[in-house]
């Protein structure tokens, strides 16, 4: 056996032995965050945009941030960058559990994001300088510190978007991480900062769908939303720098879901002229609800993301020209099926019924 494959052996079995420590402390972590938000009232109320019926308690992010602190301290390497990265995650953090406890306007969050974002960017010293869509290179220069915060922020709150049912935003979040790591298991790049944090944040989130996925125990709530948000942002930008992702068509594909909805809400709240921060109830995973229980709206939903994380392994491991065209097909299939939705536009049919029973 040669060297490279004892260490690829070596390697992977640090993987496993990250992902099982991680997964058992978040598991434990969110039977104590369920105590402790009983005790303090931090309960989410079933109100008209609920797909719950009963006070469900909130602060699984809580856990989930207590997984991947302590995956920190036993695999991840010190540096001012991973400094910097747990200062925002606590920032973040602190931001999630007061929103979860007294909601905060949107407006203040998005102030505080980019806080937030500006920490990595200018304190840890991350930036996204160039990229490539189907081999098309984009250079940034001088903006490249602003389009990296505004990266961050941007998937920071279309995480947060669909977290809307149960399993739901921890399932996308572990199917990213996943695909991460299997793409560094291929590609043999197995040291590198962003796959330790991928690793770590895959056993944290798995552990606590153990307890979040339907019938849900307990809610991640924005605590636990903006703060994987925030970590796929940042391991996304690790990526490019370490050459783990070689091209931007990898997270595109694998963040397709929370990208469109957030287009679309941000679409249909303009169009209804409505604050483009006011939730309402029409998202994909409200329409899928229609139509599935929320067991099958979450199945349906992680295979059509699997799909996409198989797409993006291929077009990693250099399969791109062929699979550019099938994924072009795929968004086009999502696209006819998404329209045929309220996800936008109400349809007439509907609107009409809605009219009959005011009558």
């Amino acid at each position: 056996m040669n060297l490279l494959k004892i260490n690829f052996y070596v390697n992977t079995y640090n993987v496993f032995l990250i992902v099982l420590v991680t997964f058992v402390a978040s598991f434990l972590f969110t039977i104590l965050a369920k105590k402790v938000a009983n005790y303090i009232g931090a309960m989410d109320i079933p109100n008209a945009r609920s797909a719950h019926t009963k006070p469900t308690p909130l602060l699984g992010g809580l856990a989930i941030f207590l997984s991947f602190l302590l995956g920190y301290i036993l695999f991840a390497p010190e540096s001012t960058l991973m400094l910097s990265i747990l200062i925002s995650s606590f920032l973040i953090l602190l931001l999630g559990i007061f929103d979860d406890l007294k909601p905060i306007k949107a407006r203040k969050k998005f102030i505080i994001h980019f806080i937030i974002a500006a920490i990595i960017v200018f304190y840890g010293g991350l930036k996204l300088e160039t990229i490539d869509i189907f081999g098309w290179v984009i250079n940034f220069g001088v903006l490249s510190p602003y389009v990296t915060m505004l990266l961050i922020v941007s998937t920071i709150n279309a995480i947060n978007l669909i977290d809307g049912l149960d399993g739901l935003c921890a399932g996308i979040s572990s199917i990213y991480f996943l695909t991460i790591g299997v793409i560094a298991l291929i590609l043999n790049k197995l040291s590198g900062l962003d796959i330790v944090l991928s690793f770590i944040m895959l056993g944290a989130t798995l552990g606590f769908l153990a307890h979040n996925f339907p019938p849900a125990t307990i809610f991640m709530g924005d605590t636990g939303s903006t703060f994987i948000g925030l970590m796929i942002s940042v391991i996304m930008l690790l990526g490019f720098k370490a050459v783990t992702l070689s091209s931007l068509v990898v997270p595109l594909v694998l963040l397709l879901l929370p990208i469109m909805d957030t287009l679309f809400a941000i679409i249909r709240r303009t169009v209804n002229k409505k604050p483009i921060g006011e939730a309402d109830k029409e998202h994909i995973h409200h329409q899928l609800l229609k139509r599935f229980s929320t067991k099958k709206t979450i199945l349906v939903i992680y295979a059509v993301d699997i799909v996409f994380s198989v797409v993006s392994i291929l077009y990693a491991i250099g399969q791109k020209k062929e699979l550019i065209f099938f994924y072009i097909f795929l968004l086009f299939i999502l696209l006819f099926l998404v329209f045929k939705t309220n996800v936008i536009f109400a349809k007439k049919d509907i609107k009409e019924n809605k009219k009959a029973l005011s009558k």
